[in-house]
């Protein structure tokens, strides 16, 4: 069995009561020694039941699970290497090793689980099934890169990784602004193919699909600033401009056709066009900041 000793496994909790010892016991029966649970304020017994069960317990200071895990690497975590999983048995500790062997042998900086691979029947339902492939799907429109599975909570990584993406959000969209952090920072990722099981009874999830899908759409999106701004900027541009031309043909037709001027609506037509065409124009003046700063920081990298 592979030595650990430089690895912690992060479970960040709230009212997991029902398998936080199970899932904390396997972890260590596949030989990590460092569990760390960082609750959110549990109203039942998790925290106890977890620091029973051998796990270092803390509570986090802030609240949402991004900033738990924030929290937890920054202030709690001195290995070199971060096992994050959820705490709620869908993830099998068994499947660890296939985890964390690709950081031990020094070829990439993140391990991404794809629960996709081997989902189990009824451990997801159909909307957030149908909410995860749509988010997978933007995010490799809008960034480029196929992960299969960006939203998977179990994802093992280098702290060193971790700090250079440096995430900033506090809740359920830790899980796409880290996938964004591996884009934006050319990091070596991997995907690696995982059973994700059905929460046992008893349990049940923290996950609001409506709230945190739109929660994680706008994430999606917001980090293309930095990441793809010729798509952040370029897609607002092309809706003004759309909507300026739409609103110009109406003045149009009815100046020509049916001799009305409609002053106003003119003005709001050839506002929308110059607006959506300049942002259009930023958007490509950004990308092309954005490439050349890669390009730099790779050359940088390299003779390092």
């Amino acid at each position: 069995m592979a030595d650990y000793e430089e690895v912690t496994v992060l479970l960040p909790t709230l009212d997991e009561a029902a398998t936080v010892a199970d899932v904390v016991a396997g972890f260590f029966a596949e030989g990590f020694k460092h569990v760390l649970v960082i609750d959110g304020g549990s109203t039942d017994d998790t925290p106890t039941i977890a620091s029973d069960a051998g796990a270092t317990v803390v509570t986090q200071s802030g609240t949402g699970k991004g900033q738990a895990i924030r929290e937890a690497v920054v202030e709690y975590i001195d290995t070199q290497y971060v096992l994050m999983a959820d705490a709620d048995a869908t993830y099998r500790p068994e499947e660890a090793h296939r985890m964390i062997e690709p950081l031990l042998a020094g070829n990439v900086d993140h391990v991404i689980g794809n629960r996709f691979a081997n989902m189990a029947p009824g451990s997801m339902t159909k909307l957030n099934f149908a909410g995860n492939q749509l988010v997978n799907r933007a995010f490799a429109f809008v960034h480029g890169r196929q992960l299969h599975d960006i939203l998977s909570g179990y994802r093992a990584f280098t702290r060193d990784s971790f700090q250079r993406i440096n995430p900033r959000v506090d809740g359920f969209g830790v899980e796409t602004e880290l996938a964004v952090g591996c884009v934006k920072h050319d990091l070596d990722t991997e995907v690696v193919p995982i059973h994700y099981d059905p929460r046992p009874n008893g349990s049940s999830t923290n996950l609001h699909p409506i709230r945190d899908g739109f929660v994680i759409m706008l994430t999606l999106y917001r980090l293309a600033r930095t990441n793809n701004p010729l798509f952040y900027f370029g897609s607002v541009g092309m809706v003004s401009t759309i909507v300026g031309l739409m609103i110009g043909t109406y003045v149009g037709y009815r100046w020509f056709v049916v001799g009305v001027s409609h002053e106003v609506l003119a003005v709001v037509s050839a506002f929308g066009i110059l607006f959506g065409v300049q942002l259009v124009m930023f958007g490509v003046l950004s990308d092309l900041i954005v490439t050349l700063h890669r390009e730099t920081l790779r050359r940088i990298d390299e003779r390092d």
